[in-house]
C-alpha cells in the first residue's frame, strides 16, 4: 500500500492535535550568549596554529581540547608540526563549508532566540535542571559530530545545517554515515530540535532494555511528547524526523499503522532485530510501502502518549516520563 494525503481530514486532524494549552514563560529569565568558534578558527593570520587554538575560547577550554582530539582526531601524541598541519589542511579543505556558514549564518540572533526559548519552557517544567549558558558553534567534518550537549554549552555543528540541497551532503563519503533520509534534516531550523532534544536525553537518558515492542515505542513516544512540550511552536514533522507530507501521511493512516503492529503481533515481541525496525532511524516501513516514513513505531508510541494524556490531563512531565510504560499502554486504550 502506498501512503497517500487526505487533505481536508488531515487538516481536522492537525488541528486537534496541535490544539493545546501553551503555558505562558516569557518571565522566566535565561542567561545564554553565543560564542562564533568557527570565525576564530578559520582565522589563519597566525603563524603558530596550536598555540593559537589553545588562546581561543578562553572560558571554555575544555572545548578546544575536545574540538581538536575527538571532533577533528587530532592524536595528542603526534608532534606539533604535525598536528598542526593536519588542522591546516581541514581549514584549507573545509574553507568553503566555513563561507556557506557565514552567509546563512552571519546573524546567528533568531536561533539563539529560539534555543533561549526552549530553555525557558525546560526551566518552567524542570527547574532543578542545570541549563546551559553558552552556546558554541563551529564547524566539523560533515561525516562527523553534528550538534553536541556538553556540560555547559550547547554546541552547534554549522556544518549540518548548511540546507539538505548542499552539494556537501550527496558526497559518498557523507551518504555513508548520513543517507538522505537523514541529512534532509540538515537545515538550518532544526538547530533548536536539535539542542533541546539533547536536553531531553540528558533529562532521561534511553536505556537499553529487553522490553516487548510496544513498552519501547512508549519510551520513544514519551520523548517526543516532551520535546513537543519544550518547543510547542515548532512543526510536529520536525520533532520526529519526517517530511510534512510523512507526517500527514501518517496521520490520515493512523489506524493502518497500528494494524501493522496488531495484525502482525508485534506488540509483544523482543526481538532486537525486528524492534528496531520499527523505532530506529531507517528511510521507510516496508511493509506500507515506499511513501510510508521509517520509525514508524515512535509515531505510534507518541500517539499513545496523547490519549493517556487526554485521559488523565492532571498527570505532570515528571510523572509521565517516570510512569511504567505498562501502565501507560492499559490505559490509554489506544484505538485509532
Amino acid at each position: 500500500m502506498r501512503l497517500s494525503i487526505i487533505a481536508v481530514t488531515l487538516c481536522l486532524i492537525l488541528f486537534s492535535c496541535s490544539n493545546k494549552k501553551i503555558p505562558d514563560v516569557s518571565n522566566i529569565k535565561i542567561s545564554l550568549t553565543t560564542e562564533r568558534f568557527e570565525k576564530n578558527f578559520f582565522d589563519t593570520s597566525t603563524t603558530n596554529l596550536l598555540i593559537y587554538l589553545k588562546q581561543l575560547n578562553t572560558n571554555t577550554p575544555s572545548f578546544v581540547e575536545n574540538y581538536l582530539t575527538k571532533i577533528l582526531s587530532v592524536d595528542p601524541m603526534w608532534p606539533a608540526d604535525t598536528a598542526a598541519a593536519y588542522v591546516n589542511a581541514f581549514i584549507k579543505a573545509y574553507r568553503p563549508v566555513f563561507d556557506s556558514a557565514e552567509k546563512i549564518f552571519n546573524d546567528f540572533t533568531p536561533y539563539e532566540k529560539e534555543i533561549k526559548k526552549g530553555l525557558q519552557f525546560v526551566k518552567y517544567y524542570f527547574p532543578n535542571y542545570k541549563l546551559p549558558q553558552k552556546i558554541i558553534t563551529y564547524i566539523g567534518p560533515a561525516d562527523g559530530f553534528g550538534d553536541i550537549l556538553s556540560e555547559d554549552a550547547l554546541i552547534v555543528g554549522l556544518q549540518h545545517h548548511l540546507g539538505k540541497n548542499n552539494p556537501l551532503y550527496k558526497t559518498t563519503f557523507v551518504q555513508e554515515t548520513y543517507p538522505d533520509y537523514i541529512s534532509r534534516r540538515f537545515e538550518p531550523d532544526y538547530i533548536a530540535v536539535n539542542c533541546i532534544k539533547n536536553i531531553v536525553n540528558d533529562l532521561y537518558p534511553e536505556k537499553q532494555e529487553d522490553k516487548p515492542m510496544v513498552n519501547q515505542m512508549i519510551e520513544k513516544g514519551k520523548r517526543l511528547y516532551l520535546l513537543s512540550m519544550l518547543l510547542p511552536t515548532n512543526d510536529e514533522y520536525k520533532l520526529i524526523g519526517y517530511t510534512q507530507d510523512q507526517l500527514k501521511d501518517s496521520y490520515s493512516h493512523e489506524a493502518v499503522i497500528w494494524d501493522l503492529f496488531i495484525k502482525n503481533s508485534l506488540l509483544q515481541i523482543t526481538d532486537k532485530n525486528i524492534i528496531k525496525n520499527y523505532v530506529d532511524e531507517s528511510p521507510k516501513t516496508q511493509e506500507l510501502g515506499e511513501g510510508a516514513p521509517g520509525n514508524i513505531g515512535s509515531f505510534a508510541g507518541w500517539q499513545i502518549i496523547k490519549k493517556y494524556v487526554q485521559k488523565k490531563p492532571a498527570t505532570t512531565l515528571q510523572e509521565l516520563m517516570n510512569l511504567d510504560t505498562e501502565i501507560i499502554f492499559q490505559e490509554a486504550k489506544y484505538k485509532p
